[in-house]
């Protein structure tokens, strides 16, 4: 097997062949007002950090445009409430690269930005992305160095905004089932499940 394992980038690109003309023009150093409508058209991204503990990929969702785009260079995202474990924050703390990955429902092209950040609790960006007259814990301030799209490729082969393709929730382990197997019983995963609808309402923002 470890014969056939590639480890230099040249052998990576004879294997791979030339770039498209298309996938090359399409990266650029600043929002293109194309990319910027697929940002404001977002309700999900994921965000991408690295740290000293390790890679982290986390999930950030709001309503559409929930990631305000200050200029052509800068994007705001709040960070909302959560289980404090702020695994993206750390890793920011201590490597200010980022990269975002943007959804929109219906659509097969997603978005990539990369770029660098840092983590402000100024008054006025704080007030800007409350929702429902809550504040945001702190907010991120990403200074975008490349914007690309990604082709719907993945999109159409994993079918994911067919509806028809849909699981059931009931069919996968609830979240109580998981941390009570996870925690060898030390947390109640059945009183977890009862009380997790209320919480997630009371505790959204």
């Amino acid at each position: 097997m470890t014969d056939h394992i590639i480890r230099d980038v040249e052998s990576l690109e004879a294997l791979y062949g030339e770039v498209s003309l298309g996938a090359s023009l399409k990266e650029m150093p600043y929002l293109h007002p194309h990319y910027a409508e697929l940002i404001k058209a977002s309700p999900f991204a994921i965000l991408a950090t690295s740290g000293p503990g390790g890679l982290d990929a986390s999930p950030r969702g709001d309503p559409p445009g929930f990631v305000e785009i200050l200029d052509d260079k800068t994007l705001l995202l709040a960070d909302r409430r959560g289980n404090n474990r702020i695994d993206s924050l750390r890793n920011v703390i201590a490597d200010p690269r980022v990269a975002l990955l943007f959804l929109v429902p219906g659509v097969g092209e997603t978005l990539r930005v990369n770029g660098t950040a840092e983590i402000s609790v100024a008054p006025e960006l704080m007030q800007r992305l409350a929702v429902a007259g809550k504040e945001p814990r702190s907010v991120l301030v990403i200074h975008i160095d490349t914007v690309f799209f990604q082709c719907s490729r993945a999109l159409v082969r994993s079918e994911l905004w067919n509806p028809a393709r849909q699981v059931e929730r009931a069919a996968l382990p609830s979240p109580g089932q998981t941390l009570a197997a996870t925690s060898e019983a030390r947390i109640d995963g059945e009183a977890y499940d009862r009380a997790l609808p209320e919480r997630l309402k009371t505790t959204l923002y």
